[in-house]
């Protein structure tokens, strides 16, 4: 009978914290149909495997259409001036989504896979993953060329990436 009430309470608390973390990510990607993109003004719920956030000091917020987009911002946010970023200090918090689980991450904390045969709607781009084996198998499947950190992305891959060389 102990046994039987402590594997029920294992079942419940797995299942609540699968249900908890199923509703961060929500309240984090909080994108509905309406949601558009800045930089290209495209519908967010229509390709959420490559959406991305920015939470800014001001708790503004904005929508990205993959992780290329997020850092195209990321390296110039001055440009939107909606936003009132002046530096990437004003970037509270970065968001990107998990390629193989769509699950919502620290966009600073990911991998991302350079050259792979996959593009998002915004063209060649870094699809990201939580863990480097989760990347280097997307890479090797892929035909990707090379994993980066975030502090690693430059502006010239970016731009490199925008046909902008």
């Amino acid at each position: 009978m102990l046994k039987k009430l402590l594997n029920t309470l294992i079942i419940t608390s797995t299942l609540f914290t699968v249900s908890v973390t199923a509703n961060s990510d929500k309240k984090i990607m909080d994108f509905n149909k309406e949601t558009v993109t800045e930089l290209r003004k495209l519908k967010v719920y229509k390709n959420p495997a490559w959406a991305t956030k920015v939470e800014f000091s001001n708790k503004k917020s904005a929508y990205f259409s993959s992780p290329k987009s997020m850092f195209e911002f990321y390296f110039t946010p001055f440009k939107w001036k909606a936003f009132d970023a002046k530096t990437v200090d004003d970037l509270e918090n970065i968001y990107v989504t998990d390629f193989k689980t769509h699950k919502i991450i620290d966009a600073k904390k990911a991998y991302y896979v350079y050259g792979s045969r996959k593009i998002s709607p915004a063209g060649d781009d870094l699809p990201s993953f939580e863990t480097k084996e989760d990347a280097l198998n997307f890479k090797n499947n892929e035909n990707g060329k090379r994993i980066f950190r975030f502090s690693e992305v430059s502006n010239g891959l970016i731009k490199l990436l925008n046909g902008r060389m």
